[in-house]
């Protein structure tokens, strides 16, 4: 698989809309953007979004049905920013670094990510929470990268080893709950990747 090649179609890639449903959209998801910016995922609500975009509140529930819906389309525009860095954005999370640098560039990422958009990922419930396409698209990359480093083993379940800790209900248990620092955090998944990569020992 070549490394500069999408591994899944990004997110936020729908049917072709009408040229003006799309702008509608685009400024729909501009404003909402703008007010997470300002005041966070919590404080958004449809009727600040509708007076932000000078549209009608009738028209941001036509086109997204829900707040949550709202903030899981927000998401997902997040998620499809994130993929093109890691398809075609600079080493090491991009193409060009060897694959044990873009491994370790791509935790360090998804880390700062989750905890960006701890309030967004709430928000979004069951419209977004990281949808499958997003969580696909990870683990077939860090597959793609276990492959590329020759780890031996199931790697679909390893992948999925190396991404549950950095998904939010951990990330949450272990920083808000439990108070260990986010450096901790990447220490102790770095170190699990280099067990991983190594492989059980007297291999």
């Amino acid at each position: 698989m070549s490394a500069s090649r999408p591994l899944l179609p990004l997110l936020g890639t729908p049917a072709p809309e009408r040229r003006d449903a799309a702008r509608n959209r685009e400024a729909l998801l501009a404003a909402a953007e703008e007010l997470v910016a300002a005041s966070g995922a919590d404080a958004v609500t449809m009727d600040a979004v509708a007076a932000r975009a000078g549209v009608g509140k009738g028209t941001v529930f036509r086109r997204f049905e829900s707040r949550e819906g709202l903030m899981g389309a927000l998401l997902d525009r997040s998620e499809s920013a994130w993929q093109a860095a890691v398809i075609s954005g600079p080493p090491p999370l991009g193409p060009g670094a060897p694959p044990m640098d873009r491994l370790l560039a791509f935790g360090r990422s998804r880390l700062e990510t989750t905890l960006l958009h701890t309030e967004l990922i709430r928000a979004a419930g069951r419209a977004g929470t990281r949808s499958y396409a997003a969580w696909s698209f990870t683990a077939m990359h860090v597959r793609y990268l276990l492959g590329e480093l020759g780890v031996a083993g199931d790697l679909p379940l390893l992948a999925t080893a190396l991404l549950a800790p950095l998904e939010l209900p951990v990330v949450e248990q272990q920083v808000s709950v439990e108070g260990f620092p986010v450096e901790r955090v990447h220490t102790a998944w770095v170190d699990l990747v280099r067990r991983v990569v190594r492989g059980p020992v007297g291999d």
